[in-house]
Protein backbone atom coordinates (compact mmCIF):
# COMPACT_ATOMS: atom_id res chain seq x y z
CA UNK A 1 0.00 0.00 0.00
CA UNK A 2 1.58 3.33 -1.05
CA UNK A 3 1.93 5.46 1.90
CA UNK A 4 -0.47 8.19 0.30
CA UNK A 5 -3.20 5.42 1.33
CA UNK A 6 -1.58 4.74 4.54
CA UNK A 7 -2.18 8.36 5.41
CA UNK A 8 -5.67 8.70 4.05
CA UNK A 9 -6.59 5.06 6.11
CA UNK A 10 -5.38 6.74 9.26
CA UNK A 11 -7.71 9.74 8.46
CA UNK A 12 -10.75 8.00 7.80
CA UNK A 13 -10.22 5.35 10.21
CA UNK A 14 -9.35 8.39 12.97
CA UNK A 15 -12.55 10.33 12.15
CA UNK A 16 -15.05 8.53 10.56
CA UNK A 17 -17.51 8.00 13.85
CA UNK A 18 -17.12 11.60 14.28
CA UNK A 19 -18.15 12.48 10.92
CA UNK A 20 -20.83 9.61 10.17
CA UNK A 21 -22.32 11.71 14.21
CA UNK A 22 -21.98 14.88 12.91
CA UNK A 23 -24.16 14.27 10.09
CA UNK A 24 -26.54 12.01 11.29
CA UNK A 25 -27.22 14.37 13.79
CA UNK A 26 -28.63 16.65 10.75
CA UNK A 27 -30.29 14.30 8.09
CA UNK A 28 -33.29 12.01 9.15
CA UNK A 29 -32.49 9.02 7.79
CA UNK A 30 -29.56 6.49 8.62
CA UNK A 31 -29.05 5.58 4.58
CA UNK A 32 -28.79 9.68 3.98
CA UNK A 33 -26.43 9.93 6.99
CA UNK A 34 -24.15 6.82 5.50
CA UNK A 35 -24.06 8.05 1.72
CA UNK A 36 -23.10 11.70 3.01
CA UNK A 37 -20.60 10.03 5.50
CA UNK A 38 -18.97 8.29 2.52
CA UNK A 39 -19.22 10.62 0.20
CA UNK A 40 -17.05 13.12 2.46
CA UNK A 41 -14.29 10.65 2.48
CA UNK A 42 -14.75 9.99 -1.52
CA UNK A 43 -14.41 14.02 -1.92
CA UNK A 44 -11.50 14.21 0.69
CA UNK A 45 -10.15 11.83 -1.18
CA UNK A 46 -9.86 12.77 -4.58
CA UNK A 47 -8.26 15.82 -2.81
CA UNK A 48 -5.96 14.46 -1.13
CA UNK A 49 -4.74 11.84 -3.86
CA UNK A 50 -4.53 15.28 -6.02
CA UNK A 51 -2.15 16.23 -3.73
CA UNK A 52 -4.03 19.24 -2.77
CA UNK A 53 -2.50 20.76 0.45
CA UNK A 54 -4.99 20.27 3.26
CA UNK A 55 -3.59 21.53 6.45
CA UNK A 56 -5.92 20.54 8.84
CA UNK A 57 -7.77 17.09 7.65
CA UNK A 58 -10.12 17.29 10.77
CA UNK A 59 -11.20 20.56 9.94
CA UNK A 60 -10.97 19.40 5.82
CA UNK A 61 -13.16 16.45 6.46
CA UNK A 62 -16.21 18.80 8.83
CA UNK A 63 -16.48 21.04 5.80
CA UNK A 64 -17.10 18.76 3.21
CA UNK A 65 -19.62 16.98 5.84
CA UNK A 66 -20.94 20.79 6.22
CA UNK A 67 -21.50 21.05 2.79
CA UNK A 68 -22.75 18.01 1.67
CA UNK A 69 -25.70 17.84 4.22
CA UNK A 70 -26.71 21.89 3.20
CA UNK A 71 -26.49 20.62 -0.47
CA UNK A 72 -28.97 17.53 0.75
CA UNK A 73 -31.33 19.96 2.12
CA UNK A 74 -31.53 22.53 -0.71
CA UNK A 75 -31.80 19.58 -3.20
CA UNK A 76 -34.76 18.26 -1.38
CA UNK A 77 -36.20 22.08 -0.27
CA UNK A 78 -36.85 19.92 3.35
CA UNK A 79 -35.92 20.97 6.74
CA UNK A 80 -33.79 19.76 9.09
CA UNK A 81 -35.37 17.15 10.98
CA UNK A 82 -33.68 13.99 12.93
CA UNK A 83 -34.98 10.61 13.47
CA UNK A 84 -34.05 10.03 17.00
CA UNK A 85 -34.28 6.03 16.03
CA UNK A 86 -31.37 5.83 13.79
CA UNK A 87 -28.22 7.48 16.03
CA UNK A 88 -26.36 5.15 18.32
CA UNK A 89 -25.51 7.37 21.21
CA UNK A 90 -26.79 5.54 23.88
CA UNK A 91 -24.18 2.51 25.43
CA UNK A 92 -26.62 -0.68 24.65
CA UNK A 93 -25.16 -2.54 28.00
CA UNK A 94 -27.07 0.10 30.70
CA UNK A 95 -30.29 -1.13 32.07
CA UNK A 96 -33.46 -0.82 30.66
CA UNK A 97 -34.87 1.83 33.14
CA UNK A 98 -31.38 3.79 33.09
CA UNK A 99 -31.68 3.72 29.32
CA UNK A 100 -35.49 4.78 29.34
CA UNK A 101 -34.48 7.78 31.24
CA UNK A 102 -31.49 8.38 28.93
CA UNK A 103 -33.79 8.30 26.15
CA UNK A 104 -36.03 10.32 27.28
CA UNK A 105 -33.82 13.03 27.83
CA UNK A 106 -32.03 12.46 24.17
CA UNK A 107 -35.28 12.95 22.67
CA UNK A 108 -36.02 16.21 24.60
CA UNK A 109 -32.35 17.36 23.83
CA UNK A 110 -32.92 16.12 20.06
CA UNK A 111 -36.08 17.92 19.54
CA UNK A 112 -34.78 21.46 21.33
CA UNK A 113 -31.73 21.31 18.94
CA UNK A 114 -33.46 20.55 15.57
CA UNK A 115 -35.16 23.71 16.34
CA UNK A 116 -32.14 25.83 16.61
CA UNK A 117 -30.27 27.97 13.76
CA UNK A 118 -28.12 25.29 11.96
CA UNK A 119 -24.82 27.12 12.56
CA UNK A 120 -25.90 26.59 16.90
CA UNK A 121 -26.32 22.97 15.96
CA UNK A 122 -22.98 22.89 14.27
CA UNK A 123 -20.94 24.56 17.84
CA UNK A 124 -23.07 22.92 20.19
CA UNK A 125 -22.77 18.96 18.63
CA UNK A 126 -18.95 19.71 17.62
CA UNK A 127 -18.41 21.16 21.41
CA UNK A 128 -20.58 19.44 23.80
CA UNK A 129 -21.15 16.23 21.40
CA UNK A 130 -17.70 15.54 19.40
CA UNK A 131 -15.69 17.75 22.86
CA UNK A 132 -13.45 19.86 20.58
CA UNK A 133 -12.65 23.58 22.15
CA UNK A 134 -13.26 26.70 20.76
CA UNK A 135 -10.20 26.90 19.52
CA UNK A 136 -10.35 23.70 17.05
CA UNK A 137 -14.16 24.95 16.17
CA UNK A 138 -13.07 27.73 15.56
CA UNK A 139 -10.46 26.35 12.88
CA UNK A 140 -12.82 23.90 11.55
CA UNK A 141 -15.96 26.10 10.68
CA UNK A 142 -13.01 29.25 9.62
CA UNK A 143 -14.30 31.57 12.15
CA UNK A 144 -12.53 33.53 14.92
CA UNK A 145 -12.52 31.86 18.16
CA UNK A 146 -14.96 35.12 19.38
CA UNK A 147 -17.68 34.27 16.83
CA UNK A 148 -17.55 30.59 18.27
CA UNK A 149 -17.70 31.54 21.44
CA UNK A 150 -20.32 34.42 20.73
CA UNK A 151 -22.42 31.74 18.80
CA UNK A 152 -21.98 28.92 21.52
CA UNK A 153 -23.13 31.54 24.01
CA UNK A 154 -26.39 32.43 22.07
CA UNK A 155 -26.87 28.85 21.20
CA UNK A 156 -26.90 27.66 24.90
CA UNK A 157 -29.28 30.83 25.45
CA UNK A 158 -31.69 29.93 22.54
CA UNK A 159 -31.79 26.16 23.65
CA UNK A 160 -32.57 27.27 27.43
CA UNK A 161 -35.56 29.36 25.97
CA UNK A 162 -36.69 26.50 23.85
CA UNK A 163 -36.70 24.06 27.40
CA UNK A 164 -38.54 26.84 28.86
CA UNK A 165 -41.30 26.31 26.07
CA UNK A 166 -41.44 23.10 27.05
Amino acid sequence: MSDQRKIFTQIYDEHIDKIYRFIALKVNSQDIAQDLCSETFVRAWKCFNENKKIDNPQAFLYQIARNLVIDHYREKGRTQTIQVENIPLIDETVDLEERSLKNSDLNEIKAVMANIKPEYQDVVTLHYVEDYNVSEIAEMLNKSEGNVRVTLHRALKSIRSKIEEV
